[in-house]
Parts: C-alpha cells; sequence; structure tokens
C-alpha cells in the first residue's frame, strides 16, 4: 500500500501561494541553532514574530475551526504548510507550543462553549505560549501518582506542590496541569486538568542544576526548571473536563504526544548532515563517502529513518482517511525514539570523537552532529519511555496481564 502523500491541481496551487509567502514572511535574521535551547531571547521573538503572521491567515492551527482563531483547513492543506515550513527549517508552530500541539485538543474535546472561547483563540492566535507541568517527583512515567494537590476553595482552587523538569527558557504564559483534587480517592479517579495562567500568585520557579545549565551568551542550553505552587488559586473556571475526570482529559493529548504527532516530513535532517560530514571528511586522503564500508551503514540510517517516516505517513493517511488508529500510533513514538539511538551510535561509528565535539568551529556541520547524540539519548524519555510505548502498544492490542484499572 501507498502512503505517500500526493495534492490535487487546488492543492498545488495552494502550495506554490504558501511558498511565496513564506518567502517574503519569514522574519531577517531568524536563528537556527543546533540546539533548540540555545536560542537567544532575540530569537525567540522571531519565532514568535513568525507565530502571529501565520495565525493571521489562519495557517498557525490551520485544521482548528475559524471561530476560534484556526483556518478551518483541510488536512493535506496543513501539511502543505508544514512541508514547505521545514524547507525554511521551521515548524508549525515555529517556536514549542505544547497548548496548541496537545493542550488545544483537550479544550476541543473536553471544554465547555465558554472555555472555548476564552482560551482557544490566544493560543490558536500566537498570542500566549503555554507549557506542560506533568512530572513531579514522584510522578513521571507514572502519571497517575500525582501529588500536587487542587481543594476546592469557594471559586478556586488551591493548589500545592512542585512540578520539574520543566523547561520554556522563555516563559511561557500559561501552562497546563494535572492535579490531584481527592488525595483519598481511587488511582485515575482523583486528578483533575487545569489550564494555568503562570503570573498567578503563588507560583516560583527555581533552576534545576543539570549539565549544561547555560553559557556565555546567555542561552538554556539543557535549561530545566521545578515549579512550585504555594498556596495558588485557580479559577474554578481553569478547570476542563470536570473534577476528578482529568485522566480522561489527559489521554485526550496523550494519544496525540505517543506518536500522532508526524517528525520530519522532508526526511533525516540528521542523516544529511551526516553524509555532508562525509563528503567534507577524509580519510587515507579519501572522503569518508568513498569508503565501502561507511556507505553501507549509511544505506542502513537510510533504511531506518524511512521505516520511522513511512510509520508517520501511515498514521496521517489513517487519521484523514476516518480510520481508527489502536497501536499505530505509540508504534510509531517506539520506532522514532529507537531509530534515533541507533542513528546516533552509527554516526559516531563513522566519525569517532569527531561526532562529540561541542565547539561548532570544530565540530561537523556546525554541531548539529553533536546535538545529535545528547539529543537520541534525552529523547528516551519524554513522551512515555520506550517501555510504556510497548506497554500502551500491549494493551492496544489486547497482550499482557489485565491491567487491574492501574
Amino acid at each position: 500500500m501507498n502512503f505517500e502523500v500526493t495534492f490535487n491541481p487546488e492543492q498545488q496551487k495552494f502550495q506554490v501561494h504558501v511558498r511565496n509567502w513564506l518567502k517574503h514572511n519569514i522574519p531577517e535574521g531568524m536563528e537556527q541553532p543546533a540546539d533548540p535551547a540555545d536560542l537567544t531571547k532575540k530569537g525567540y521573538e522571531k519565532q514568535r514574530e513568525l507565530g502571529r503572521k501565520l495565525a493571521a491567515n489562519g495557517w498557525l492551527y490551520p485544521t482548528y475551526p475559524e471561530e476560534f482563531g484556526g483556518g478551518g483547513l483541510s488536512a493535506e492543506e496543513a501539511l502543505i504548510i508544514e512541508i514547505e515550513l521545514e524547507k525554511h527549517g521551521q515548524t508549525l508552530p515555529p517556536y514549542y507550543d505544547s497548548g496548541g500541539k496537545l493542550a488545544a485538543a483537550s479544550i476541543m474535546v473536553w471544554g465547555s462553549q465558554d472555555q472555548k472561547n476564552i482560551f482557544l483563540p490566544p493560543i490558536l492566535k500566537g498570542e500566549v505560549r503555554t507549557w506542560q507541568l506533568l512530572t513531579e517527583p514522584e510522578a513521571g512515567s507514572d502519571l497517575a501518582n500525582i501529588q500536587t494537590t487542587a481543594i476546592k476553595n469557594g471559586n478556586n482552587y488551591t493548589v500545592s506542590g512542585q512540578k520539574i523538569y520543566v523547561g520554556s527558557g522563555h516563559g511561557a504564559e500559561w501552562s497546563w496541569m494535572l492535579a490531584n483534587t481527592d488525595p483519598e480517592g481511587k488511582r485515575h479517579e482523583n486528578l483533575s486538568w487545569f489550564i494555568v495562567p503562570m503570573d498567578l500568585p503563588g507560583i516560583t520557579w527555581a533552576p534545576m542544576d543539570l549539565i549544561f545549565a547555560g553559557n556565555e551568551n546567555g542561552a538554556l542550553s539543557g535549561f530545566k526548571n521545578t515549579v512550585y505552587f504555594t498556596d495558588t488559586q485557580i479559577p474554578e473556571g481553569n478547570l476542563i473536563g470536570g473534577e476528578n475526570n482529568g485522566w480522561r482529559v489527559a489521554d485526550t493529548h496523550l494519544e496525540i504526544e505517543h506518536g500522532l504527532m508526524q517528525g520530519s516530513l522532508l526526511g533525516d535532517h540528521n542523516l544529511q548532515r551526516t553524509l555532508n560530514a562525509c563528503r567534507k571528511l577524509t580519510r587515507r586522503g579519501k572522503p569518508l563517502i568513498k569508503d565501502p564500508s561507511i556507505q553501507e551503514i549509511l544505506a542502513d540510517i537510510y533504511i531506518d529513518s524511512e521505516i520511522t517516516r513511512l510509520f508517520h505517513m501511515r498514521n496521517y493517511w489513517m487519521r484523514s482517511s476516518g480510520q481508527k488508529l489502536s497501536y499505530q500510533g505509540p508504534q510509531a513514538y517506539l520506532q522514532m525514539k529507537r531509530q534515533a539511538l541507533r542513528a546516533a551510535k552509527h554516526t559516531q561509528d563513522i566519525l569517532g570523537p569527531y561526532a562529540l565535539v561541542m565547539d561548532p568551529e570544530w565540530s561537523p556541520e556546525d554541531g548539529f552532529i553533536e546535538v545529535q547524540q545528547r539529543g537520541s539519548i534525552v529523547a528516551q524519555h519524554p513522551g512515555g519511555t520506550v517501555e510504556i510505548q510497548k506497554v500502551i502498544m500491549s494493551r492496544k492490542l489486547g497482550l499482557g496481564r489485565p491491567s487491574n484499572g492501574n
């Protein structure tokens, strides 16, 4: 079966329009650092600027309804925008915004009409950026073990606790979180899902002591925070989906995160950078690309990356044709995680110590390959570990022991 996407004449015309628009509207001087965490404040503001320009066309979140600030476009038109942005090294949205990628879906499914009217337009129009507050000292892969409490107090919820490994180096206007609204209640049935304005009294941030917590340019490579809540008052109108129903609300966006968020649409960029390095670096007077043993490794990387891409394209095809996905989401996510790790190891086999050099002056491809080495390890955890993806798949397939609700 062919999962590749083709566009009809009208869609091809739209693609030309998007391509020309981007040429004239991508802000000058947009930064593309090897490590996204090294993005400067100025570079971040350029991303936000592009986001607002896209939103004015309904292109920032193109498939969401126009009434909430989306574009009301088809999945194919949204794909076209993503493809054309990727040619410029940009993503949709052009900044990390888990509120649009994940939380907006939960609000669309579980929010009241008033909540949709209040919370969706600022996100979909690029006016606010959101981050997720999920992980805690005792709740990582076991997300149901959240200890941060949110106790009803009149028209508010009083929130106390902490969230860890919070990124968002340049801040986020809002966050979304799970909190325990019934500490004596049954697991999965005692959590609630909130939208949180991050300027509320009682919210404080503290940097976590991690490797690469900053550099001489003030960039935030590897920077993470702990967010503390001390009797923070969250309005009851910010509770999405009803009290103690947060696990079901979260399941909506976790389904997206676990494999329904597609990766590169134009092929493996890390493979292209490894190829470029192999063309430039020599061994015994010849470019590495001429070595038959290295050619074989490069072919393995390409095959593995194509499997990942096709898994994601299959999922896109199934969604756009109205088919119900089961295990396919976590399957693609599992393949993507493991493929990234295998590719990094193969790249290290080819380039040796050069693959681990951070200094852009000496590192192949201006430091991008070194970031690939670190990123491939880190990527094994977010959105659920490899083991979690296997558990999700087995349950979708009806395999293994009964879950007993845990």
